[in-house]
């Protein structure tokens, strides 16, 4: 869609007019958009042993269901990316929000084993933990990359990125002891039929509020356009560059990103998927009381997720984009393993917990600063770019979900947990390589780092 004509008048000479805060209000809904995502697709993961007693499946049968959700999620990534690049971020997340709520809606009602086999109760399961994967795919690439891109000014992505990831993890943090607390005093069906609504209801304030550009919106003043678009190499209204997915693909800073959070999300897909789990079976924890301290390491995660957004943008105005990414997202990552390693040996539940905590800060300290890196390296091509980075981190997911299970049974919870830390220091180098001022086809750097505006 074509963009439409600013009609707003010009600010008269010689007055000065305070720039609007509108672009921070679509942040506030960006973040609200990934607090319903992840309530509803973490869901599962804590209302598994219930769900899984009461439909008798295996671990292994599990790690098979929830893998579902995986793969559709992994593979719509870049294809969500694509196409939110052509329809506009207004419509694609409406769109989606409204298939979230009907698909939870419907795993409440999957028979039981009383009326199907073992075979079809996992078919059915798989089936719509893949399509919930398939809708919320394109998410992160539309609102983390050209949406955000066009929202807020050069140098000053990551921040608004972190804020997203805050909401991710507070709801990770919220679905312990929501779902945990519903599946006990509702069962587990209610725990899916009585979150949905909120799918419904952020479809309906996404629509009402936000528009693909600042120029549509408005509530949009001159000043805060104009410092939107401070900086810009290419204009914010520029449409994506025709056949333009194709130098994304082969683009090697585009590659090297991707590997690197691949890497990076091989730990965090480990607190995605077994966390809760694994504090009850491995630390003796109940579920109601595992629930509420699986929300701990998610709450430190959204204060590193803070904190790394802030970070980089304030390092990337010092030094720039390939010098801030490289310093911030290898030291974090290296922190990250460190501190897997010591949780796996810890002796007491509590310590667990607790250095468990600090490594997924860690880890999502960096995840801002992949984020800005590929809006920085795609340029007009950011949802498409940040759809391959996002395919490529959520390949992990798949093979977490049936890895740690296998791990599990042949070899305890301590190796299961340990062996993640190799991962987030294979991330720590692919940084040190990476440049991020580098466009793609390896043209000029994105911005000088003295001309970034601030947002």
């Amino acid at each position: 869609m074509r963009p439409q004509a600013d009609v707003r008048m010009p600010v008269p000479a010689g007055s000065r007019q305070l720039a609007t805060w509108v672009r921070w209000r679509i942040c506030a809904l960006m973040v609200a958009a990934s607090f319903v995502a992840y309530i509803l697709r973490t869901n599962m993961s804590v209302a598994g042993e219930p769900m899984a007693a009461d439909l008798q499946l295996s671990h292994v049968q599990l790690g098979v269901v929830l893998s579902g959700w995986a793969w559709g999620y992994a593979l719509l990534q870049f294809p969500g990316g694509v196409l939110g690049d052509r329809l506009g971020g207004r419509r694609m997340i409406t769109t989606l929000a409204l298939c979230w709520g009907v698909l939870n809606l419907l795993v409440a009602f999957v028979p039981g084993r009383a009326v199907l086999p073992i075979t079809g109760v996992i078919v059915i399961l798989v089936l719509l933990r893949f399509l919930m994967g398939a809708a919320q795919a394109p998410l992160f690439p539309v609102i983390g990359g050209r949406m955000l891109a066009c929202w807020f000014p050069v140098g000053g992505w990551a921040l608004p990125n972190a804020l997203q990831n805050v909401g991710i993890t507070f709801g990770a943090a919220a679905t312990g002891p929501l779902v945990a607390g519903l599946a006990e005093t509702s069962g587990w069906r209610n725990s899916f039929l009585l979150t949905a609504p909120l799918a419904l209801l952020l479809a309906g304030c996404w629509w009402w509020y936000v528009r693909d550009h600042p120029s549509h919106h408005p509530g949009v003043n001159p000043a805060e356009l104009a410092l939107i678009d401070d900086g810009r190499i290419t204009s914010i209204d520029a449409p994506p560059e025709p056949g333009g997915w194709r130098l994304v693909l082969r683009d090697r800073q585009v590659r090297l990103i991707t590997g690197g959070y691949f890497c990076a999300n091989f730990v965090f897909y480990f607190f995605f998927n077994w966390l809760f789990i694994y504090l009850i079976e491995a630390r003796g924890f109940k579920l109601l009381e595992g629930g509420w301290y699986a929300a701990l390491p998610w709450m430190a995660g959204a204060l590193g997720a803070f904190l790394g957004g802030w970070s980089c943008d304030r390092l990337w105005k010092r030094l720039g984009p390939r010098q801030a990414c490289r310093l911030l997202g290898a030291g974090a990552l290296t922190v990250s393993g460190l501190f897997l390693v010591a949780a796996a040996r810890a002796v007491g539940p509590g310590w667990a917990v607790a250095l468990l905590a600090v490594c997924l800060a860690a880890e999502q300290f960096t995840d801002a600063i992949y984020w800005a890196a590929m809006i920085a390296v795609a340029g007009r091509q950011a949802s498409s770019g940040c759809g391959v980075m996002n395919t490529g981190g959520n390949l992990s997911n798949g093979i977490v979900a049936l890895l740690v299970p296998v791990v599990v049974d042949r070899f305890g919870w301590s190796v299961a947990v340990a062996g993640g830390a190799g991962f987030a220091f294979v991330a720590a180098a692919v940084w040190l390589v990476t440049a991020a001022d580098r466009q793609l086809a390896d043209r000029p750097a994105v911005v000088a780092p003295e001309a970034v505006a601030t947002s």
